[in-house]
């Protein structure tokens, strides 16, 4: 099965000429998109999940909820929703 391994934050907070964030922006959470790993903003792992279909429908929820946070990916709905959003977030068209 895949990775849950280390994530690499994504921060797309605008610098002056200097490459400092304007002080609107020097918040604790990273940045505009909160890369500090408050949970939101979306955050890049350093490994693509290597899941073939199989996987993903025979994953328990605990590990798609686990899935999705560490990509700041949503985890609402049920069980078979996840499921398929994951599915369509991490397999090629050819995958299906």
């Amino acid at each position: 099965m895949g990775s849950l391994g280390p994530t690499v934050t994504v921060s797309m907070a605008k610098h002056d000429a200097g490459g400092h964030q304007p002080p609107e922006q020097r918040k604790e959470g990273g940045g505009v998109f909160g890369g500090g790993g408050g949970g939101c903003g979306f955050r890049m792992p350093l490994h693509y999940p290597r899941y073939k279909k199989a996987d993903y429908e025979a994953m328990p929820e605990w590990r798609v909820d686990c899935l999705l946070r560490e990509y700041g990916l949503p985890v609402d709905g049920d069980l078979e929703t996840k499921r398929r959003f994951a599915m369509g977030a991490f397999l090629w068209p050819d995958q299906y």
